[in-house]
C-alpha cells in the first residue's frame, strides 16, 4: 500500500500526527509559498477514517424543523437552480498552536499541533442559505446541524461527526455547500463529494462528507459539539456541557519565515507570517517586537483576499549577533488584540492558543 501522504495526494513534508484517522499539519515553509494554500499542502483534521463514497448514489437530506424536507443529489445541487458561489476562506483547527500550551503543562491524549493547522482555499458551491430557503425553516428554528458520513471511535458510543451553527450564520451568503477547492474537485480527504464551509468559525463546524442537514431549536447535541470542542476551565474534567462551546475563531497571528530555531547572518532579516480574525472581525494591524514587547513596529499587510481570508504580513528587522526571541501580535476591527502568555490560556484540551506568536533565531556574524 502506498504511503498515506501519497494516497491522499499530500506532499511528503506534511507533519503527520496520526495515520488513521489521518491528521497532518502544513509546514511553515509550505504555508509561506502562496497566499492560497495548495491542495497537496492543506492541513487535514479528521476524527474517523476517510469514507469511501459513491458520488452518484449520495443524497443530501435536509430535514428537521422545515416545511419541505428535501433529498438532493449532487447533480441536483449543481443543476443551475441555485447560483454557484466562490468564497476565499481560511480554515483553522481549534487545536492550532496547541504545542505552545503543551509546553506550559502536558495535554495528554491530544495531538501536539504546531502552527500549521491552518490553510486558505478558494471554495466553490451553492449557498447553504439558498437550500434552506427552499426547505423553509420553521419560525422556531434557531440552529442548523450538519452530520457527515465518517464515523469516529472517539465518541462513546461511536458516532458520525456532527456540529451545528446558529441559523442567522447559516443564512449568510458566505456559508457554502462546497464541491470544489482551488478550482478542482474536492479531494476525498477534505470531504468529497460535499462539505460545508463556515468562514469565520473553527474548522470543526465545516463538516465533511455531508449527509444530513437538520434544522433545530437547540444546538447540536452530539459528542463533538457537546463534549469534544469545548473550552474547559483548568481543573475541570471535560464532559457533556462542560465549558464553552467553541464557535467563532479567535484573533491569532504567527510567523512563517524564518523557521523557529534558524541560524542566519546578522543584519537585516525579513520576517513573514499570517494573521486571522474570526467571526465578522477583520485584521487591522500586525505588530512585531524584537525586545519582548517593550516596543513594537508595524508590519506590512500583504494581499487582501477578502473578508473571510487571512492576511499575510511581512517586515524587516536588524538583528545583532546573538540569540533573539521575536514576537508578533495582531489587532482586529473590534480593537481586540492577543494575550501575551500561553500560560494564561492553558486548558485541558489545548484549544485556542492565540497568545503572541514567537520565533527564536540565532544571528551569526
Amino acid at each position: 500500500m502506498p504511503a498515506l501522504e501519497q494516497r491522499f495526494g499530500k506532499r511528503p513534508d506534511l507533519i503527520v500526527h496520526e495515520e488513521d484517522p489521518f491528521n497532518a499539519e502544513t509546514s511553515r515553509r509550505a504555508l509561506a509559498t502562496s497566499s492560497v494554500t495548495a491542495l497537496d499542502a492543506f492541513y487535514v483534521r479528521n476524527h474517523g477514517s476517510v469514507p469511501e463514497l459513491d458520488e452518484d448514489r449520495r443524497r443530501l437530506q435536509v430535514g428537521g424543523m422545515v416545511d419541505r424536507p428535501l433529498e438532493l443529489s449532487l447533480a441536483e445541487l449543481r443543476d443551475g437552480r441555485h447560483q454557484v458561489h466562490e468564497v476565499t476562506a481560511t480554515l483553522q483547527c481549534a487545536g492550532n498552536r496547541r504545542a505552545g500550551l503543551d509546553a506550559v503543562a502536558g495535554i495528554p491524549g491530544e495531538a501536539r499541533w504546531g502552527p500549521g493547522a491552518i490553510g486558505t482555499a478558494v471554495w466553490s458551491g451553492v449557498a447553504l442559505a439558498d437550500v434552506l430557503r427552499t426547505a423553509g425553516p420553521a419560525p422556531s428554528a434557531t440552529d442548523v446541524a450538519f452530520v457527515g458520513a465518517d464515523r469516529s471511535a472517539e465518541a462513546d458510543p461511536p458516532q458520525p461527526f456532527g456540529a451545528s451553527i446558529p441559523l442567522p450564520k447559516a443564512l449568510c451568503p458566505e456559508v457554502l455547500l462546497a464541491w470544489e477547492m482551488n478550482g478542482k474537485p474536492l479531494p476525498a480527504v477534505h470531504g468529497a463529494p460535499l462539505r460545508v464551509i463556515v468562514p469565520g468559525f473553527i474548522g470543526a463546524r465545516s463538516v465533511k462528507w455531508l449527509e444530513r442537514i437538520e434544522l433545530r431549536d437547540t444546538p447540536f447535541d452530539g459528542f463533538f459539539q457537546e463534549t469534544a470542542y469545548r473550552l474547559v476551565p483548568p481543573g475541570q474534567e471535560p464532559g457533556p456541557g462542560i465549558g464553552i462551546a467553541l464557535g467563532e475563531v479567535a484573533l491569532n497571528a504567527d510567523f512563517l519565515l524564518p523557521a523557529d530555531g534558524e541560524r542566519l547572518p546578522a543584519g537585516s532579516v525579513e520576517l513573514r507570517g499570517w494573521a486571522v480574525a474570526g467571526g465578522e472581525r477583520q485584521v487591522e494591524r500586525v505588530e512585531v517586537s524584537v525586545d519582548h514587547g517593550t516596543s513594537w513596529r508595524q508590519a506590512e499587510l500583504m494581499e487582501d483576499l477578502g473578508h473571510w481570508a487571512w492576511r499575510r504580513w511581512r517586515t524587516d528587522v536588524d538583528l545583532a549577533p546573538g540569540d533573539h526571541e521575536i514576537v508578533v501580535r495582531a489587532w482586529d476591527s473590534a480593537a481586540g488584540t492577543q494575550p501575551e502568555d500561553p500560560a494564561h490560556l492553558w486548558n485541558p484540551k489545548g484549544y485556542v492558543n492565540n497568545s503572541w506568536g514567537r520565533v527564536r533565531l540565532r544571528a551569526e556574524a
